[in-house]
C-alpha cells in the first residue's frame, strides 16, 4: 500500500510502480487534492470522460470543483496522482452511510487511470488510498457504480475484490424530474 502525503505537496508522497511491459516507470505519487487542484481534477474528469466516449456529457467546470470540493461542507475529496507534476490519475470519492449496516462507508464516483499507466498498477493503488483514508475515518466497505457497457471496468474491480451487487437497481432524478420532485410535483414527472 502506498503512504499517502497528507500534506497534499504536490510532487510528495512518491513510490515506484511496475508498467505493464514490466519496466519500472518514473515515480507517480498519490496525494490528495487541494483547491489549487479544481481544473486539473476537471481535466481528469474530461480524460475520463473521453475514454468511454461521453464527452458530451461533461458540463462541469474547474470552477464546479473549487466551490464542491474546497468549499464548507466539501462534498467530495479526491486523490490525484502524478509523475513530475503531471496528472496521471484521479480517484474522486466521498462519505456515505447504510441505514441498514448502521456502519460510515465511502463512494467512488470517479476512477481515472492515463492510457499511458493503464496496467501498472495505479489503479489499484487509487482505490487502496481511498480505502485506507476511509477506514481511518471509520468506513467499512467501498461502493461505485460502472457501465454497464464498460466491460473492462467491471473486469478490474472484480480483479481487485470487488464484488457486482446483484440485488440493487440504480434509479435517479435529474433536471426537470429533479425539479419536479423538488416542487412537489410527483406524479407527473417526464420520463
Amino acid at each position: 500500500m502506498t503512504a499517502i502525503d497528507e500534506k497534499s505537496r504536490p510532487g510528495a508522497g512518491r513510490a515506484h510502480v511496475e508498467s505493464r511491459v514490466g519496466e519500472t516507470t518514473a515515480s507517480i505519487g498519490i496525494r490528495l487534492a487541494t483547491e489549487q487542484d479544481a481544473g486539473r481534477i476537471h481535466a481528469l474528469i474530461v480524460e475520463l470522460a473521453k475514454a468511454t466516449g461521453l464527452r458530451e456529457k461533461v458540463t462541469s467546470k474547474p470552477e464546479h470543483f473549487l466551490r464542491h470540493g474546497f468549499g464548507e461542507p466539501p462534498a467530495f475529496q479526491a486523490l490525484i496522482a502524478e509523475r513530475a507534476d503531471t496528472p496521471l490519475g484521479l480517484c474522486l470519492f466521498f462519505y456515505s452511510f447504510s441505514s441498514w449496516r448502521g456502519e460510515v462507508g465511502v463512494y467512488v464516483q470517479d476512477l481515472y487511470v492515463a492510457a499511458e499507466t493503464r496496467g501498472s498498477g495505479l489503479g489499484r493503488r487509487l482505490i487502496a488510498e481511498t480505502a485506507r483514508l476511509a477506514r481511518q475515518r471509520g468506513a467499512t466497505y467501498l461502493r461505485l457504480s460502472v457501465a454497464t457497457k464498460n466491460s473492462s471496468a467491471q473486469d478490474f474491480y472484480r480483479a481487485i475484490g470487488l464484488t457486482k451487487s446483484d440485488d440493487e437497481c440504480i434509479f435517479q432524478a435529474v433536471g426537470a424530474a429533479f425539479d419536479g420532485l423538488a416542487a412537489g410535483r410527483t406524479g407527473e414527472l417526464p420520463r
